[in-house]
């Protein structure tokens, strides 16, 4: 067994009083002619925030909390990976990998591990216990330094198995979003002798993926197909930022690496695009600390042009984003839309379906409790 290291996360001082001169001495653009979200972060939103994680955020706090969970740091195939890994308080509990995404990190499962872990504190039975296990994707977070090019979503998958593997676990489940969907999807096609299922929350934003990474179902209507054509074309709006990071990464890296009010700005807006669109700013989907914590990993780690190789990996990869397995599989889909069963799963062939009108792409931040159930309902028949 390849060695197994504890991890501890210690920002220094010396970080953190750069993260405040930094903020404290930003050369802030000058506002767009609209004033709104239609071109991208308002001046006024992003001052706002940016001075509130200057004033009010409390790392030091969020640090502590992150340390809580147990955390490892191992190296497969050359390169480093941390996870987080907590073992449940009760018997015969089914281990669990949480495959997160981008611009997401371990931070975002946050507020699932203690109801997954430990259900009976949380008001739920000790059946439905889990050992959970969250590895960080390579280049993102202290998966860092990228030792090389070439981490893709197989080669990733095929990491994540080994970190299980070295943890002693031969039988496991899977859940994704994101990024992660593809890894857990992956996951049990590689080794469906081992993972006894695969949970995947979504949300209508996996539309776009229709008739590119996605088969178009030969049956949809005329209407559905315009439909359809009419989200996709209005999401197009939003897809800079995966031309960028699909082709030139390193350049983008230069900026988010050096101004943390850059990093900020290309992470909270996504979480305005893709969150509950009843929710007006980001902080109303979220938890602002939450948000705030994970934009401050990709800060601390330097890790916004490592974690966008993953995307150039992929533009570039052979391999497709889904793999095929006749291991159980069951989709919890936030922010639904009708179209999403008609197209993800025209045949009803998945085992677990569910749909949610509340949450959107990070239903772990945004409906922690409704994504915890909904894990704990589909794996309940396979342990």
């Amino acid at each position: 067994m390849t060695m197994i290291t504890p991890f501890t996360i210690d920002v220094s001082d010396a970080d953190l009083d750069d993260l405040r001169t930094r903020l404290d001495s930003v050369r802030w653009a000058r506002p767009d002619p609209a004033g709104d979200w239609s071109r991208g972060v308002p001046r006024d939103y992003i001052e706002a925030l940016a001075r509130y994680w200057v004033q009010g955020f409390d790392w030091r706090k969020h640090e502590a909390a992150l340390n809580r969970f147990a955390q490892f740091t191992t190296e497969v195939d050359g390169q480093p990976f941390h996870f987080v890994h907590v073992r449940s308080p009760h018997e015969n509990a089914l281990p669990l990998v949480l495959c997160h995404g981008w611009p997401g990190s371990f931070v975002e499962f946050q507020r699932l591990i203690g109801p997954l872990t430990d259900p009976v504190a949380f008001g739920g039975d000790a059946v439905d216990a889990f050992d959970v296990i969250v590895p960080s994707l390579p280049g993102f977070g202290y998966s860092t330094p990228l030792t090389s090019p070439g981490w893709d979503l197989a080669r990733t998958t095929s990491a994540y198995a080994e970190i299980m593997a070295r943890l002693g676990y031969s039988k496991y489940g899977a859940h994704g979003s994101d990024i992660g969907a593809g890894i857990a999807g992956h996951l049990a096609s590689f080794h469906p002798d081992r993972v006894v299922g695969v949970h995947v929350a979504s949300d209508r934003g996996t539309l776009n993926a229709v008739g590119t990474y996605l088969p178009m179902p030969e049956d949809l209507t005329d209407e559905e197909k315009a439909e359809l054509e009419a989200i996709k074309a209005a999401d197009r709006d939003g897809d800079g930022y995966a031309r960028q990071q699909g082709t030139k990464p390193q350049t983008l890296a230069y900026g988010l690496g050096d101004s943390p009010a850059g990093q900020l700005a290309w992470i909270v807006e996504k979480f305005k695009e893709w969150t509950n669109p009843a929710k007006v700013l980001p902080e109303e989907a979220v938890d602002r600390d939450q948000l705030l914590t994970n934009i401050a990993l990709y800060w601390f780690t330097n890790s916004a042009g490592s974690s966008a190789q993953f995307y150039w990996e992929s533009t570039h990869s052979i391999g497709g984003w889904t793999a095929p397995s006749d291991v159980p599989t069951g989709w919890a889909v936030f922010n639904t839309h009708p179209l999403m069963r008609r197209t993800m799963d025209p045949q009803h062939e998945k085992q677990h379906w569910s749909e949610f009108a509340q949450g959107g792409h990070f239903p772990a931040m945004e409906e922690p409790e409704l994504l915890v159930e909904d894990i704990r309902t589909f794996f309940r028949r396979l342990r």
